[in-house]
């Protein structure tokens, strides 16, 4: 497993090795021990999700879960590709506010560690992206939030100018009015 770190300390890329031959190919897309040991967050995943996008140029995000129930994430792509960002939304960082993004894809089955103080998001670069990530803790609405996927702070080139949005991802809040809940 190729293990990858960033500018900004704490978020990871593991990208498994492929073992292939005419039946096609056998990779090992997770150890404990490996990420333990990349991440130093212990790897207790509760809950894994799903969620497809049929259309080019769907973005969900910048989502995050404030304490007591904020969330790491494990995000793959296992069809299609998508670019995935996600900014440091750690109050006392010295990288508060800036953000790294990543292809994934069903070509390197890389999988990218967002940690629990990060927003996330992802924007399809193809029709019909599945998209999983394993999260070290339940969903709570009551604990879910929203920043602006364009919002001009944070200048992120999503390489898209009209994305596909839900409500919640058009009324999301400036990163500016932003109270970080997570130190």
């Amino acid at each position: 497993m190729k293990v990858e770190t960033f500018s900004i300390q704490g978020p990871v890329l593991f990208t498994p090795k492929k073992h292939g031959d005419s039946r096609g190919f056998f990779a090992e897309i997770f150890k404990a021990k490996i990420f333990e040991d990349a991440t130093a967050f212990k790897a207790d995943f509760v809950q894994d999700n799903l969620s497809v996008s049929s259309q080019i140029g769907t973005l969900r995000g910048l989502h995050f879960q404030a304490p007591p129930h904020a969330q790491g994430k494990l995000v793959s792509c296992q069809r299609g590709k998508i670019m995935d960002v996600i900014v440091d939304a750690r109050k006392n960082s010295p990288t508060y506010g800036q953000h790294i993004s990543v292809d994934l894809s069903e070509e390197t089955r890389a999988q990218l560690w967002v940690p629990p103080s990060f927003l996330h998001g992802y924007v399809t670069r193809t029709t019909d992206c599945e998209v999983m990530y394993k999260v070290t803790d339940y969903y709570a609405p009551q604990s879910e939030g929203s920043v602006l996927w364009n919002d001009p702070q944070l200048a992120i080139d999503w390489g898209v100018d009209a994305p596909t949005l839900s409500e919640r991802d058009r009324s999301g809040e400036n990163f500016c009015d932003f109270e970080s809940p997570f130190s």
